[in-house]
């Protein structure tokens, strides 16, 4: 009896007491979490503050977006070459001459930026412009360290549901990818062996079906293609400038998939005109382009293009870089590359391709000569954290010449970088 006593007093005694507890424990814990969130928020509104106050912002104010690469290639060529960068047909050594060297350069560096609007006339609007450091360089020993900038790519897109309209300068319509290489940057891989592009002016319109499978028609208005190099300074109208007519080109294609990895097929055309300085007869600039970039299995992608045409010096070095005959005939070429690429993870990419450009032999000027231009290539890329990014390449070159041996060249590029 005194036991059970005991035990009902402390009952009575303990319980009044919890209830009367305005602040249990589960009370105590969400109080805490609220004050740790209200704590959160503010620290957010005060980063938001900061960057508003020290962004970088556009006159209009537009979404401004920054990007870039920082590129260095240390590089060694055997043969002799066009070009020491990126080199394109192999030449032949001259006896006084030791072919091949290394060096290490930082031209193919690029920069860029992007602005965009959503409501502008009614469409989605995108700005961009990308320059590097390939535009030559200053005529002194330490030239090849002080590159000149030079102007890729500037556009305005107007993109509405189903409609997209884009001024700017861009590669052709007809010849729109380029292999994957992080030593190709400057001049795209497989250029005068098969890869069509430059960078023109121009005005394009798209328009694309709904569905699983987009089927898009474009269009566009070309600046007439260069025939010919400009001097330094001082500008004059070329072959194909003579002409007064821009170039057309039209293109039909097929999309389908997500935007992360899109497959692509399409045809295209080309035409222009061109009047060689002497000469009163009007040329054509003619092709007819096929391309693909086709990812298959989740972890392969095949890029690739082939043309059939005339006259294409000025669409990237088709026709091997030659673009009339010693009289005044447009040079015929045929041409092609692909690449086949492996992506195992997001870290790495590995990659095999080979291009091919063939100019009629009865078309070849003389002072060039070039029938034939065969590349190979093998590349890998890593990019192992963050920004950083590594590439080696080894490419082999080999032109064949009409009245000479065929010429090798061998290069090996190195890559190490950042970009943002």
């Amino acid at each position: 009896m005194r036991g059970a006593a005991l035990a009902f007093a402390l009952v009575t005694s303990v319980t009044p007491a919890q209830a009367q507890d305005p602040t249990p424990p589960a009370v105590d814990s969400l109080r805490q979490r609220l004050e740790d969130l209200e704590a959160t928020i503010e620290m957010l509104r005060e980063q938001l503050a900061t960057e508003a106050g020290t962004a970088v912002r556009t006159r209009s104010r537009a979404a401004l977006e920054l990007r870039g690469r920082v590129l260095m290639n240390s590089l060694f060529t055997s043969g002799r070459t066009n070009n020491v960068d990126v080199p394109l047909v192999a030449a032949a050594t001259l006896p006084e001459q030791r072919p091949g060297g290394g060096t290490i350069t930082m031209r193919q560096t690029m920069l860029g930026f992007a602005v965009t609007a959503p409501d502008v006339v009614g469409a989605h609007f995108t700005g961009d412009l990308d320059v590097d450091f390939f535009g030559g360089q200053v005529a002194s020993t330490g030239g090849r360290h002080f590159p000149l900038l030079r102007l890729r790519t500037a556009r305005a897109t107007l993109a509405w549901n189903r409609v997209t309209l884009m001024a700017g300068q861009e590669t052709p319509l007809i010849a729109d990818i380029d292999p994957v290489s992080l030593a190709s940057v400057g001049t795209p891989g497989f250029t005068t062996a098969g890869n069509l592009w430059l960078w023109l002016p121009q005005i394009r319109a798209t328009v694309e079906s709904p569905g699983a499978v987009r089927v898009a028609f474009q269009g566009a208005v070309l600046a007439p293609t260069p025939i010919t190099a400009q001097t330094a300074f001082n500008t004059s109208f070329d072959a194909a400038e003579r002409s007064r007519m821009p170039s057309l080109q039209a293109r039909l294609s097929a999309r389908w998939g997500s935007e992360e990895s899109a497959a692509e097929v399409g045809i295209g055309v080309h035409r222009g005109r061109a009047r060689a300085q002497a000469d009163s007869v009007e040329r054509h600039s003619e092709a007819i382009a096929v391309s693909a970039s086709v990812p298959f299995l989740g972890i392969f992608e095949f890029r690739g293009e082939a043309f059939d045409g005339q006259l294409l010096s000025g669409l990237g070095g088709g026709g091997i870089g030659q673009g009339f005959s010693d009289d005044g005939r447009p040079v015929r070429a045929r041409g092609g590359w692909g690449q086949l690429n492996l992506r195992p993870n997001a870290r790495w990419v590995l990659g095999i391709g080979s291009g091919v450009d063939a100019a009629n032999v009865d078309d070849v000027p003389a002072v060039s000569a070039r029938i034939r231009n065969d590349v190979d290539a093998l590349h890998a890329q890593w990019t192992p954290t963050g920004p950083l990014l590594f590439g080696l390449e080894y490419r082999r070159i080999r032109t064949a010449y009409r009245d000479a041996a065929r010429q090798k060249a061998h290069h090996i590029n190195l890559a190490v970088g950042f970009q943002f």
